[in-house]
């Protein structure tokens, strides 16, 4: 059996150069010969110009990043000796879990790996996904032996989009092998640039349990914040107000109820509760919190209706103005933002809904949802209800004069993110 070659200074390959991909791909090619591969072209000519449309890297770190090249052509995969693939893992329709994008990378690795590679997964993924989905693809394209030719490892991704204290080499980093070197030879990798240090897990199983249930525990506690807020809407308790009070006692976890979006939170729990239905178990903490979860956009759409309706505004004869579509503050991703469940309930009641946010790019989401956006801030006095719906640094600098401005007389103004002084706006979670 052959170990797993040395990885000191042999060329490493990024495979997705999204969120994930790219600030690893940036971090290692301050240390090494870095190849950041991603199969569109645009986003390659993109980067080698020095922009990046996702903001999680300027224009000075893509610079500093000496040693990084990028390429969509396979060809030039063929040097590197260690990949680390970063695509996403989305869920399609009744949430099962969708391989493609995985099993399409690795069917690219696999036609340029050689004997004693490693390959490296960081995509949430199901416990056991990445040798039962990912391994045999690499021998079939390759004829290579798992284990005896090349090796495994995973690493689970914790980037926090949009976060800039929380960023890649401040995070710790859980890693694992599918050998035992080769789980030493995949920590060491890291160490390079993970000055918050490692975590070994003993089995790339362990590391990917460890990854899809970090998400999880999130969206369950949210959930329970978000059920908490049905309930307190009925007794015609402020929520927030409750939680301020709860959150004295020193062990009382700081959640808060809102919109579960993204391609993380609101997408990992099904990979486990997918793999839990396969072998015979019914998951019903994950699935109800994901119902709850899923189920609050138009509840916001809902409440905010009803308070249209108290003050005379019928929903027929009425703009409502959302303002953000980001699936979270201070970021431009729209996929799977759950804000487009609050417009289209609005429109359900035949209502005109006007969208503005600073932070988002106008053409991906009308190719993603099919809605116009607006491109300038609203002017003053036109709709009769406003719902913040995502909390960007613009919206709070606003404040409640700003943004009651856009309202006509009499209009709500729905604050889900709970960023005016309590008491200030007409409705919140």
């Amino acid at each position: 059996m052959n170990h797993p070659m040395q990885l000191d200074h042999a060329t490493l390959a990024i495979i997705g150069l999204g969120y994930v991909g790219l600030p690893l791909a940036v971090e290692f090619g301050r240390h090494r010969p870095v190849i950041g591969f991603d199969i569109n072209s645009e986003r390659i000519a993109e980067l080698q110009s020095g922009q990046d449309h996702t903001l999680e890297c300027s224009h000075d770190e893509l610079q500093a990043a000496k040693q990084l090249r990028f390429s969509s052509r396979l060809d030039d995969l063929k040097e590197a000796r260690i990949f680390i693939v970063t695509v996403p893992t989305p869920v399609g329709q009744a949430n099962r879990p969708l391989f493609t994008p995985l099993v399409k990378a690795s069917e690219t690795v696999g036609k340029v790996l050689k004997a004693g590679d490693v390959v490296i997964y960081e995509s949430t993924v199901y416990p056991g996904a990445t040798e039962e989905i990912c391994v045999p693809v690499l021998e079939k394209l390759s004829g290579l032996k798992f284990n005896q030719d090349f090796f495994c490892g995973y690493s689970p991704e914790r980037i926090n989009p949009g976060d800039k204290e929380h960023r890649l080499p401040s995070i710790k980093k859980v890693t694992s092998g599918s050998t035992p070197e080769a789980a030493e030879a995949v920590d060491q990798l890291y160490r390079q640039i993970i000055v918050a240090g490692t975590h070994k897990a003993s089995s790339i199983k362990v590391a990917e349990a460890a990854k899809v249930i970090e998400n999880i525990q999130r969206d369950i506690n949210i959930a329970l914040m978000n059920e908490l807020s049905l309930i307190f809407h009925k007794l015609d308790i402020d929520t927030h107000e409750v939680l301020s009070a709860s959150g004295t006692k020193w062990n009382f976890l700081p959640f808060r109820p809102g919109l579960v979006g993204g391609h993380c939170i609101g997408v990992d729990p099904y990979y486990l509760t997918y793999k839990a239905q396969q072998v015979g178990y019914h998951p019903e903490v994950i699935l109800a919190g994901r119902r709850i979860n899923d189920s609050m956009g138009s509840h916001v759409a809902d409440k905010t209706v009803k308070l249209m309706l108290s003050k005379g505004h019928a929903p027929t004869d009425s703009r409502v103005l959302i303002l953000g579509l980001s699936f979270k503050e201070n970021c431009p991703d729209v996929r799977n933002t759950k804000v487009i469940d609050i417009v289209n309930t609005l429109r359900s009641y035949h209502t005109e809904v006007d969208i503005y946010d600073p932070w988002i790019d106008i053409d991906e989401a009308r190719r993603e949802y099919d809605i116009e956006c607006i491109k300038e801030i609203p002017a003053a006095g036109q709709y009769n209800a406003i719902v913040i719906a995502v909390a960007h640094r613009q919206f709070i600098e606003l404040g409640e004069t700003g943004i009651r401005s856009f309202g006509a007389p009499d209009s709500v103004v729905f604050d889900v993110k709970g960023i005016l002084p309590m008491g200030t706006a007409d409705g919140r979670l």
